[in-house]
């Protein structure tokens, strides 16, 4: 099994999981070691269609302004967990791949493997929703039509999505592609860098 088709198990499993209980604040069932690569896939997953949810609910048109702020408040802290849990993803394979001695012709990529990682990831979630769509019985046959069309296109999507990750990690291997991750470093949540908060301090 490539890592790429591990990603896919684990991110299956999770989607499966929170909807056994499709309760945003249900306690996260990990199954797998805490500290291990699998541990971190999961709840990179898990992370991922909570806040899906949590993009859902804050849509409705009659939520309370005061409820609605304290999920924008509970999106934003997630978003930072979403972050910081792809950043020590990258960290894995930093030190899967730093020591490999780059060819001559060795190219960088526009993104770090976590964050192709990420995308796989939200992808299981939106084909999960996307399925629902398509298995509604109280919608117009124009409306089913649409969604089955967009259904297909993630699962071309997650084949093709599947394909380059697997086929990038293989260029980090043989040293066809140098090893970089750059940090996010966002500004917006850190008291010392964001000038409404460290104005006010």
């Amino acid at each position: 099994m490539t890592f790429t088709e591990k990603c896919n198990t684990i991110f299956r499993q999770s989607v499966e999981d929170y909807h056994k209980t499709d309760d945003v604040d249900a306690a996260m069932p990990n199954p797998y070691a805490e500290g291990s690569i699998e541990y971190d896939l999961y709840k990179k997953n898990w992370i991922d269609v909570v806040q899906w949810h949590l993009e859902d609910i804050i849509r409705d048109p009659n939520i309370d302004p005061v409820a609605a702020l304290a999920l924008k408040r509970r999106i934003d802290h997630s978003n930072q967990d979403r972050t910081d849990l792809v950043e020590r993803i990258d960290t894995y394979f930093y030190e899967q791949f730093h020591s490999v001695k780059p060819l001559a012709d060795a190219r960088i990529n526009t993104e770090s493997p976590a964050w192709a990682v990420d995308r796989l990831s939200i992808l299981h979630v939106k084909i999960y929703h996307m399925q629902e769509q398509v298995n509604r019985k109280d919608v117009s046959e124009e409306q089913h039509s649409k969604c089955v069309e967009k259904l297909n296109v993630l699962r071309e999507q997650l084949g093709d999505m599947t394909t380059s990750i697997t086929e990038l990690l293989d260029d980090y291997a043989a040293g066809r592609r140098v090893m970089k991750v750059y940090r996010q470093m966002k500004m917006y949540n850190d008291p010392n860098l964001n000038p409404v908060l460290y104005k006010k301090a």
